[in-house]
């Protein structure tokens, strides 16, 4: 979980930092189409939990329930120094999205067979907890192996040009 974040300074106050989840994989497994940013609905202990950096979003995605959207499967992991009754790790969290959005989104989704996946979690300027999320499509695997290749064969042209230099 640890080796995912990624810290930022806030706008106002460059001396304070806030730790920033990322899910590196996205953009190996899908290809983006189209980014948003949502408000996300947390309780007091998951705040504190994001604010220390202990949180996953690896495995999770976006399904819309009652025309809603709901991120499902990210992990936030509890906080030791919470009250007995701490929140579930696992459970689902509704985010806050502009009506036309949703509606947008929901249509292509249902439409396309896209998915809705989530890039990065991190504290907006104003001190909320912001989730930007991405419409995808799934990468074949035929796609995975040329980017590898792709990235391969451009790391060692940078290194041959490097010695020429």
């Amino acid at each position: 979980m640890a080796d995912n974040i990624i810290t930022m300074a806030d706008k106002q106050d460059h001396t304070v930092r806030h730790a920033a989840i990322s899910n590196k994989k996205a953009r190996f497994n899908y290809d983006i189409l189209e980014t948003c940013e949502a408000g996300l609905i947390l309780v007091g202990s998951e705040v504190k939990s994001l604010r220390a950096g202990q949180a996953s979003i690896e495995e999770a995605y976006v399904r819309f329930i009652e025309e809603k959207p709901w991120l499902i499967g990210a992990t936030i992991s509890p906080y030791e120094k919470a009250h007995q009754e701490n929140h579930d790790p696992d459970r689902p969290r509704k985010l806050l999205m502009h009506q036309r959005e949703i509606h947008r989104w929901l249509g292509k989704v249902k439409e396309k067979g896209l998915t809705i996946v989530p890039l990065k979690l991190y504290f907006g300027p104003r001190g909320f907890a912001k989730i930007q999320v991405a419409l995808a499509k799934g990468k074949a695997m035929h796609d995975k192996r040329k980017q590898i290749r792709d990235r391969d064969m451009r790391r060692d042209l940078d290194r041959q040009m490097r010695k020429y230099k």
